[in-house]
């Protein structure tokens, strides 16, 4: 009897290999999931692994339930992939957490405020959409702001056009990072309703990819600035570190800041006004956050939302807060492999 009780106990040697698993295994997860605890939010390849955590969540998941099938028909491998359970189950309840917290609500309908503006964001991806699809959209959005990255100034007149023959008329302002590069171009649509804009080349612009600053010419109105900071490919990081870095400068004062960030929440950490309560980028807050839909993607397009990684935004200053957003999906939206992001801001009581 006493030598079958016997072989039925699990050596210590197999929980103590466990530990020893387990231990680098948490330290690899916490560094994947949160790189912004160890400052690798921006640091190849950590800022890769992090784009995706909807999919780093499902992964865990998965990987969850192939430990507990092993768990089950071997003491001894309970007692080796244990702790390692316990750490990976740990870890998807965190990463689960962070991505219910952020939201995943895709929209949040308008208020119609009075006063309020409507911003449209969309990186066109070199004009593919073409101009009346994009004009179309801005149109039905009642947009008083189209902010266009990868959109050539000559799309942006006919968008204007299309949207003037419909009593939207626009002012149109283009910058390009590489003439004759219509990825390099980012162009700016503001309704005459605002008032007059003018470009502020003064302040700098990303580096390869252009970013559109234009201010009211009778002073009168917020800042508004289409950007388009360039993708962490590897042999980028230190331009897209240093775009980032800029635009936390410029996101001050009386700001609507909206385009292709090629950059997601944990990407930003860092870059916030530390005086600026529940800002992420300079003096600046994320719409898709305070909507309640900081997890829903915006790239790829081809990919279901909440698998893609949401580096499209409208941010704002504390004049503004928003009544209105939505990530647009729509089958005919086809052409672009960024979906359109919408918002609609309102004056705030309180600024900050």
């Amino acid at each position: 009897m006493s030598n079958t009780r016997r072989s039925k106990r699990v050596h210590p040697g197999w929980y103590f290999g466990g530990f020893v698993l387990a231990v680098p295994a948490a330290a690899a997860l916490t560094v994947l999931l949160w790189p912004q605890l160890f400052g690798l939010q921006r640091v190849f390849p950590f800022a890769q692994a992090v784009s995706f955590r909807m999919v780093a969540t499902l992964s865990l998941v998965f990987a969850l339930v192939i430990l507990g099938l092993l768990l089950v028909p071997s003491r001894r491998l309970r007692g080796l992939l244990a702790a390692g359970t316990v750490v990976v189950a740990v870890a998807t309840i965190a990463s689960g957490a962070v991505v219910l917290s952020r939201g995943v609500n895709a929209v949040l309908e308008p208020t119609g405020a009075d006063g309020s503006v409507r911003v449209l964001a969309w990186n066109t991806l070199g004009n593919e959409p073409g101009s009346p699809t994009i004009a179309d959209l801005a149109l039905e959005y009642r947009a008083d702001v189209v902010m266009l990255p990868e959109t050539t100034q000559d799309m942006g007149l006919e968008i204007a056009g299309l949207m003037k023959a419909e009593g939207r008329p626009m002012w149109v302002l283009s910058n390009t990072g590489a003439p004759g590069y219509r990825a390099a171009e980012t162009t700016l649509l503001v309704s005459v309703e605002l008032g007059e804009y003018e470009l502020n080349e003064s302040l700098g612009d990303t580096e390869k990819l252009a970013t559109v600053i234009a201010e009211p010419v009778s002073g009168d109105g917020p800042t508004l600035i289409a950007t388009h900071p360039i993708a962490p490919v590897h042999r980028e990081m230190a331009v897209w570190n240093r775009d980032l870095e800029w635009l936390s400068t410029v996101c001050r004062g009386d700001t609507i800041i909206a385009g292709d960030f090629n950059a997601t929440l944990d990407h930003l950490a860092g870059l916030a006004d530390a005086d600026v309560p529940g800002a992420q980028l300079g003096a600046c807050r994320d719409a898709a956050l305070d909507a309640g839909a900081a997890s829903v993607g915006t790239w790829p397009s081809g990919r279901a939302p909440l698998v893609g990684t949401p580096i499209d935004h409208v941010m704002y200053t504390s004049q503004w807060e928003v009544t209105g957003f939505e990530v647009i999906a729509r089958g005919e939206l086809d052409g672009s492999d960024h979906r359109p992001v919408f918002a609609e801001l309102s004056l705030t009581t309180d600024p900050e």
